[in-house]
C-alpha cells in the first residue's frame, strides 16, 4: 500500500507533520507502529521544470510525413532568457495547444521519472532548448496523446491555476516533489490498506489526535429506510456457516456526467498511488477506496432490470468479467445478479463487461457491501483475479464502513459530475461485531519483559479505538473496534500495547541454546553413506516422489509384487503421476534421461529419500476435530494409519567408468562397479557384504547381485538393469544400477563393533586353492566357507579366477581364491600354511560339496 506525505498530512494535520517532514521520517514513525516499510517513491523529477507561456509556433512538414511544431515559450527568468537574452525555444511534436497556452516545461539540466536527463540537443533542423511535457512523461499518468495544457489540466482547482505563470516551479505546482511512503500490508492488518487506516497508525506513532475521514460522511448518510434500490441477499450456501455477504448498501446518482474530467488533484493522487485514472465514475470509486479501504462499484442503472440479489452461483453459469475474459462460474462463487437471474459481478472480486458504466451512462447505481473474507479469497484465487477490491475483502474490510463510503462517492459525483442523488437509500443485511472479551492489564508486563503501567496500557487500549470498561482487579473488559477483527484475545492487545511503546523498546535476548546429543547414530549413518557415495564420483541429485502406474509396467512387476502397493494421492499435483514411489529407481531413472537427452553421456549419480510401502490393510487416517488437540486415541489411529516409509539409497551409472587415453581405451560401465560402489559405502560404515547371484526385475537376470548383510537380511541389489526397462524409459543400454535400505544398513552399522587389533610385524604367506562346486553355488557362499575353516589366522581371500570346462563336467564350475595368512605371534611354518589350508578346503567341501581341482 502506498501513502502520499502530501495526503497523510491533509489527515494528521500539519501540526504533526510539518513540509519539512521526508518520505523517510514517516517511514519511521511507521514501522515503530509495526509496519513495515516497502520502498519511497516520487520526488525524482528533478531540475528546473517550469510553467511557461507560447508565444509562437510554426507548423513544420517533415520528409517522414510528420509535422513538428518549432515553438517560442515564455518560460520567465530561466534558460535562455539567462544565457541568451531571449525566449526558450523548443521543438515539439505534439499539436494539442494554441498560442497563450500555459504548458509544462522541462529545461535542460533536469531529470525526469526513470533517470530520463534533458539537455538541449538539434532534433529536426533546430536545437531544442528542453522539452514540453505530457502526463507519462511527468509519472502523472499514461496519457501521451498531448501535452499538458494547465488552463484544462487545472481547470477544476482555480487556487493552483492562478499560481501558473511564466518561469513558475512546475514540480512545486503539480506535487511532483511529494514523497510516496509504500509499507507492506500483512494479512492481519487489513485496515492498514488505506489511507484511513495508514494515517490512523500514523497518528499514533506520532502521539497525536486522529480525525476519521468516514466521521463525517457517516453522520450525513441517508438511513437505509427500505426506499432504496431493492436488494436481496440469498446465500443459500454459506460457507462454514457464514454468510457471504452480511450488509449491502445500495444508492442512486442519477444525471452523471460521465464524460466530466477527473480532477488534477484526484489523478495524481491516484497514480501515486499505482492506480491508472480511467474515467470519473471509476476514478470517484477507487479514490474512496484507496481513502477508507471500502471497495465499490458503480453499476449503470438503465442496464439493471429493478433490484439487486446476491446468492451463489449455479451450475453451468459464465460471466464475462471487465477484462474481457469469460469465465465458468463455481457454485461457491458469491455473484452479484440482475433479479437473481443474470450474474453482475463476482462479488469483491471483479465485475461484469454487462452492468459497467459507458460513455452513455447518466444514472449511476453505487454499491458498497461487506462480504466474508474466506468466500472471497477463494473466487480471487479460483479465477486468478487478485484485484484491489479482493485484496481488502479477503484481509477484513470495517463493516461499520459501508454506508460512510457509499455517501462519500454520492457527494464526490454530485459534486465533480453534476449528478442528483437520490433521497432514499438500501441499507439491508446484519452484521457480526467482534465480541467483548476480558484482559488482565498485567499482561503485557508479563508476556513482553518490560513494565507497562495500567494508565499506559488502557490509554493504548482506547487510542486503537477499543471500547474499555474496568472491572474488578486487574481486569477490563475490552471490545475492539469494527475494523479490528484480528483482536481476539489478551496476547493480541499485548502486541498492540508493545507496538505503540516501540518495538525498539524491547530488549534483544538470545534464547540459550539447550544441551544437546548431536546427530542420532542413524543421521550420522546416513551422512556418512552420502558422503562416502559422493566421494566415489558420484553426484547427489533429488526427484520428485510422485510415478504413474504405468512405471510399475515398465519395471516389469508382477501383478502381485509387493513394490505395486502404494499410497495413490487424492489431490495430485500432477495428475499423470498420483502415487508415490515405492523404489527411489522409479523416479531417478526420471533424472538419467532428462540429463541423457540433453548430451550428458557418462553419469554417475545418487540419490538418498523416501519411498513409501504400505503394509497393505487399507487404514484410513481419522479426521479429528478443529480447536483442541486429538485424543490419545485418535493420534494412535492417525499414527497406524501413516504407510511405512524407509529411506533409500539408489545409484545409476551410465557411460564409461573410465575414459580413454594413454593409457588405454575407455572402459564401459559395468554391473560389478554398481555392485562396487555398495559394497565400499556399507564398508565405510564398517559393515561387510556379502555378494550373491539373484533374480531381481527390473535388473538384468544374469548380472543381478543381492547383497546381504552378515545376518543374512536382503540389503538391496545391484547390476544391470534389463535391457527391455531401459528400451521402455529410452535410457542408454547398459546402464547399471543398485538401490538399498538405508534403515537396514544403519541399523547394521549400530550393531558393528569395531576393535583394535594389535598389528603383525611378521610376514605374510600366500596359498592358492581352486574348488570345483555346482554352478548353482554362489561364490560368496564359497568364500564364506574358507573363511570360517581356515580360522583367525586367516588375513585375506581373494577370487581371482573362474574357469569352465567340459573336463570339469556338466553344471561345474572351478573357483579359485588366493589366502593371506598370517599369526600375530611368529612365523608359520609351511606345515601349518598348509593345515590351514587344508582345514578351510575341507570346511567348503563340507559346507558346499566343493572338490579340490585337480585332487
Amino acid at each position: 500500500m502506498r501513502a502520499p506525505v502530501s495526503w497523510l498530512r491533509e489527515l494528521v494535520g500539519e501540526d504533526a507533520l510539518p513540509v519539512t517532514t521526508t518520505g523517510a521520517d514517516v517511514a519511521a514513525a511507521l514501522v515503530k507502529v509495526g509496519l513495515e516499510e516497502e520502498g519511497l517513491h516520487g520526488g525524482d523529477v528533478t531540475g528546473p521544470l517550469v510553467v511557461g507561456r507560447v508565444l509562437d509556433y510554426a507548423d513544420e512538414p517533415q520528409k517522414n510525413g510528420k509535422v513538428i511544431r518549432w515553438c517560442t515559450v515564455d518560460v520567465g527568468e530561466h534558460g535562455q532568457m539567462v544565457t541568451e537574452g531571449k525566449h526558450q525555444e523548443i521543438v515539439c511534436g505534439a499539436h494539442n495547444f494554441a498560442v497563450g497556452d500555459l504548458v509544462v516545461v522541462v529545461l535542460p539540466g533536469a531529470t525526469l521519472p526513470g533517470g530520463f536527463r534533458i539537455s538541449a540537443r538539434k532534433t529536426y533542423g533546430h536545437v531544442s532548448n528542453g522539452m514540453m511535457c505530457a502526463l507519462d512523461e511527468l509519472g502523472l499518468g499514461e496519457d501521451h496523446s498531448g501535452i499538458i495544457v494547465l488552463g484544462d489540466y487545472l481547470a477544476d482547482d482555480p487556487e493552483r491555476l492562478a499560481r501558473a505563470v511564466p518561469g513558475a516551479d512546475a514540480i512545486e505546482l503539480l506535487g511532483l516533489g511529494d514523497e510516496v511512503v509504500e509499507v507492506n500490508i500483512t494479512p492481519d492488518r487489513g485496515y492498514a490498506f488505506s489511507m484511513r487506516g495508514i494515517a490512523r497508525d500514523l497518528a499514533l506513532s506520532l502521539g497525536v489526535p486522529f480525525t476519521d475521514p468516514a466521521a463525517e460522511p457517516a453522520r450525513t448518510a441517508p438511513a437505509g429506510d427500505g426506499s432504496g434500490y431493492p436488494v436481496r441477499l440469498a446465500d443459500e450456501a454459506p460457507l462454514d456457516g457464514r454468510p457471504g455477504c452480511d450488509r449491502y448498501v445500495a444508492r442512486v446518482v442519477r444525471g452523471v456526467d460521465v464524460h466530466a474530467t477527473t480532477p488534477p488533484w484526484m489523478a495524481t493522487r491516484l497514480t501515486q498511488l499505482g492506480m491508472r485514472p480511467i474515467s470519473l465514475t471509476v476514478d470517484v470509486t477507487n479514490y474512496v477506496m484507496l481513502l477508507l479501504g471500502q471497495p465499490l462499484h458503480a453499476f449503470d442503472l438503465d442496464r439493471l432490470s429493478g433490484s439487486i440479489e446476491v446468492r451463489r452461483a449455479r451450475a453451468g453459469e459464465r460471466l464475462t468479467t471487465l477484462d474481457g475474459i469469460e469465465r465458468a462460474l463455481d457454485p461457491q462463487d458469491l455473484l452479484i445478479t440482475d433479479a437473481g437471474e443474470t450474474p453482475l459481478v463476482i462479488a469483491g472480486v471483479m465485475g461484469g463487461a454487462d452492468c459497467e458504466v459507458t460513455d452513455t451512462t447518466t444514472d449511476v447505481l453505487v454499491e458498497a457491501a461487506h462480504f466474508d473474507p474466506v468466500s472471497i479469497a477463494r473466487s480471487a484465487r479460483r479465477h486468478k483475479l487478485p484485484s484491489e477490491a479482493a485484496k481488502r475483502f479477503e484481509r477484513g474490510v470495517d463493516p461499520e464502513l459501508t454506508a460512510a463510503a457509499a455517501e462519500l462517492v454520492v457527494q464526490l459525483l454530485v459534486e465533480l459530475g453534476g449528478g442528483t442523488a437520490d433521497p432514499g437509500a438500501t441499507d439491508v443485511g446484519s452484521v457480526t461485531l467482534p465480541e467483548p472479551f476480558t484482559v488482565d492489564v498485567t499482561l503485557p508486563t508479563r508476556l513482553v519483559g518490560l513494565t507497562f503501567e495500567r494508565p499506559e496500557v488502557l490509554a493504548v487500549l482506547r487510542e486503537i479505538g477499543c471500547d474499555v470498561e474496568e472491572l474488578d482487579g486487574d481486569l477490563v473488559r475490552v471490545t475492539p473496534p469494527s475494523w479490528r477483527p484480528d483482536l481476539r484475545n489478551g496476547p493480541d492487545l499485548v502486541e498492540e500495547v508493545a507496538r505503540v511503546r516501540g518495538y525498539a523498546q524491547i530488549p534483544s535476548e538470545l534464547p540459550r541454546a539447550p544441551g544437546g546429543t548431536g546427530l542420532t547414530p542413524v543421521q550420522r549413518a546416513r551422512r556418512l553413506l552420502a558422503a562416502t557415495l559422493a566421494q566415489q564420483g558420484l553426484v547427489e541429485v533429488l526427484s520428485s516422489p510422485f510415478v504413474a502406474e504405468a512405471r510399475f509396467d515398465a519395471f516389469g512387476y508382477d501383478p502381485q509384487d509387493e513394490r505395486r502397493r502404494t499410497v495413490r494421492l487424492a489431490n495430485p499435483i500432477n495428475d499423470e503421476q498420483p502415487l508415490l514411489r515405492t523404489t527411489l529407481l522409479d523416479t531417478l531413472l526420471d533424472v538419467l534421461r532428462r540429463n541423457v537427452s540433453r548430451g550428458a553421456k557418462d553419469l554417475a549419480i545418487y540419490e538418498l529419500g523416501l519411498v513409501t510401502r504400505p503394509d497393505g490393510r487399507g487404514l484410513k487416517a481419522p479426521i479429528p476435530p478443529l480447536g483442541h488437540r486429538p485424543d490419545e486415541e485418535t493420534l494412535r489411529r492417525i499414527h497406524e494409519a501413516v504407510p511405512a516409509q524407509p529411506w533409500h539409497a539408489a545409484l545409476v551409472l551410465t557411460g564409461d567408468a573410465a575414459p580413454a587415453g594413454p593409457w588405454g581405451p575407455a572402459r564401459p560401465v559395468s554391473a560389478t562397479d554398481a555392485v562396487a560402489v555398495v559394497v565400499e559405502a556399507a564398508g565405510a560404515l564398517g559393515v561387510r557384504l556379502e555378494v550373491a547371484q539373484a533374480e531381481q526385475t527390473p535388473w538384468h537376470p544374469g548380472r543381478c547381485a543381492r547383497l546381504v548383510l552378515p545376518d543374512g537380511t536382503t540389503l538391496g541389489h545391484a547390476g544391470e538393469l534389463h535391457p527391455r526397462v531401459l528400451a521402455a524409459l529410452e535410457l542408454p543400454a547398459r546402464t547399471c544400477a543398485a538401490e538399498i535400505d538405508v534403515d537396514l544398513l544403519a541399523a547394521a552399522a549400530g550393531e558393528a563393533v569395531a576393535e583394535a587389533h594389535k598389528l603383525s610385524t611378521y610376514p605374510v604367506a600366500h596359498s592358492d586353492v581352486a574348488l570345483v562346486v555346482d554352478e548353482r553355488v554362489p561364490a560368496a557362499e564359497l568364500e564364506r566357507a574358507l573363511r570360517d575353516g581356515a580360522g583367525a589366522e586367516l588375513e585375506h581371500v581373494v577370487l581371482f579366477d573362474v574357469f569352465r570346462s567340459d573336463q570339469l563336467g556338466p553344471g561345474k564350475k572351478s573357483l579359485a581364491y588366493r589366502l593371506t595368512v598370517r599369526a600375530a605371534d611368529r612365523t608359520l611354518t609351511t606345515e601349518e600354511v598348509s593345515a590351514l589350508r587344508d582345514r578351510a578346503i575341507s570346511a567348503a567341501a563340507q559346507a558346499t560339496g566343493a572338490t579340490q581341482r585337480g585332487a
